[in-house]
């Protein structure tokens, strides 16, 4: 086990061999370390954490820490990270809540850029990206293959929808649907869909226009949202995507970003 010497690891904590622990770090007890994780140098982990296979840490990244959340009162909870994911320098992770199931959880396959914050109770899927300074509020659920630009907020409890991208310095304060790119200027506004993304993750064309057609339906048609549903269940033909894109909306209880 490659553990370097400024090292302070506490005997409570549960390290796979071939795991390795850079200087200066900070591996408290309940925190589990999987196989082949490299935490690089000057981190800290405090849990209960569990941290799986093939993750990189990057330097000063913090994870598993007491929640902010002033309802917070030393209740035993825990922070969840899958496999192969980066968490670049300076990224803050905090642990659940008894609020919001006690748990913050990160799926596989993701990238979380400089200066990251994800708060507690925060659910996020696989192969996301949260770019610099992205700000997560707690209790929000990330689908995966989101976005998240550069310097955005997501308010508490929102949801953003799998194949999202939000752009940069957007403020997000109601569900983020499904498929889309939306961005916040002095309003927040969907622009339609996220076609390079779905492009580049192999969807077909079809399903893109249908995806199009629909978003333009839900937001430039002057209708309200009930209308707007009515009109794509009419007009459009039955896709997974679209069944999602309906589903998600009929599930949001903030309200959906028009």
């Amino acid at each position: 086990m490659a553990i370097h010497s400024t090292a302070v690891v506490d005997p409570k904590a549960n390290i796979a061999e071939s795991a390795e622990i850079g200087p200066y770090c900070i591996v408290g007890a309940d925190v589990c370390i999987g196989a082949r994780t490299e935490i690089k140098a000057h981190v800290y982990l405090e849990g209960p954490l569990e941290i799986g296979e093939d993750n990189v840490l990057f330097p000063y990244s913090t994870v598993g820490v007491a929640p902010q959340d002033l309802k917070y009162k030393g209740e035993r909870s825990s922070a969840r990270i899958g496999h192969r994911n980066k968490i670049r320098e300076f990224v803050t992770i905090h642990r659940g809540t008894e609020g919001g199931g006690r748990l913050t959880s990160i799926g596989d396959d993701n990238l979380l850029m400089a200066y990251v914050h994800v708060a507690h109770d925060v659910s996020i899927g696989d192969h996301a990206v949260l770019a610099n300074g992205a700000t997560i509020g707690g209790h929000v659920t990330i689908g995966d293959w989101a976005v998240i630009s550069a310097g955005s907020a997501v308010h508490q409890f929102c949801k953003v929808g799998r194949h999202a991208i939000v752009g940069g310095y957007s403020v997000i304060t109601q569900d983020v649907l499904p498929f889309s790119m939306t961005v916040s200027e002095r309003e927040v506004k969907v622009y339609g869909a996220n076609v390079t993304g779905l492009e580049r993750r192999g969807f077909p064309a079809e399903s893109i226009e249908r995806l199009q057609k629909a978003l333009r339906l839900l937001t430039r048609s002057g209708l309200n949202t009930s209308q707007a549903l009515a009109r794509i269940r009419e007009e459009i033909p039955p896709s997974q995507e679209i069944g999602e894109l309906i589903a998600f909306i009929a599930a949001s209880q903030r309200g959906v970003i028009k």
